[in-house]
């Protein structure tokens, strides 16, 4: 996992060494950007998918409040940098993750970073049992989860599942499809209590949807829309079952 971060930092030279040992130091850590003033700051927020700001305090056209005022609500961390100590405890009540003294401590900056990343690991772990489909306690719906949350889509929609690497393919009857950064496996493990089966190594049919077998050796399935779906031999009396 790398943190996507930025300076906002009014002194070149401080920039610099901190930009230097992160580099060095803390190779998790993604330099996006630098600021010199809040306004700069602020716009670089406002513009990138951030995990980690480091933040001066004083600094011109405002300080590092008046900056975190500005952005309100905050999906990132906050690293204060300072040659202050006694912004501590408004630093604290800003939610801070780390407040770091200047002359900048190696030791005491990875610390830090590696806070930031033990907060953001719990975080993305708690997001993705948010996201798995088999926790959804909503009866016939089913979460998918995009760069920016969750769609819910409603399992009666979806006529069959293709596996495309590690990414799934979701077909609906809308013919609308959606490419999921999941395995087909975890669809098979959320979708199969709600009457989807799996037919084939590659595919996982809503079982509902199934207007036709067509006999062979694993023989063929058509799904309402028409779509024709190879069934594996080793799958064919697991798809039988449910019409037994």
């Amino acid at each position: 996992m790398k943190l996507n971060a930025i300076l906002v930092e009014d002194e070149e030279n401080s920039r610099l060494i901190l930009k230097n040992y992160l580099a060095k130091y803390c190779p998790n850590v993604n330099i996006l950007g630098e600021a010199s003033n809040i306004n700069e700051g602020l716009e670089l927020i406002r513009n990138l998918d951030l995990d980690l700001v480091f933040l001066d305090v004083e600094m011109p056209y405002g300080n590092a409040f008046d900056l975190l005022d500005k952005v309100g609500d905050r999906d990132f961390e906050t690293v204060f940098v300072t040659a202050y100590n006694n912004y501590a405890m408004d630093a604290l009540n800003a939610h801070a993750s780390y407040y770091l003294m200047k002359p900048i401590d190696i030791d005491e900056l990875i610390k830090a970073v590696d806070y930031v990343m033990e907060i953001r690991t719990k975080e993305d772990a708690l997001q993705d049992q948010v996201l798995i489909p088999k926790t959804n306690n909503v009866e016939g719906k089913i979460t998918i989860p995009q760069q920016d949350g969750f769609e819910v889509l409603n399992t009666k929609d979806i006529l069959y599942c293709k596996a495309d690497d590690n990414y799934t393919e979701i077909y609906l009857k809308n013919n609308k499809k959606k490419l999921v950064s999941k395995t087909l496996k975890y669809f098979e493990d959320a979708l199969t209590p709600s009457g989807f089966a799996r037919v084939h190594k590659s595919y996982l049919v809503n079982v509902g949807e199934v207007v036709k077998y067509i006999k062979g050796k694993g023989g063929s399935v058509i799904l309402s829309n028409g779509k024709e779906i190879m069934v594996s031999a080793s799958k064919k009396s697991d798809l039988l079952s449910y019409f037994n």
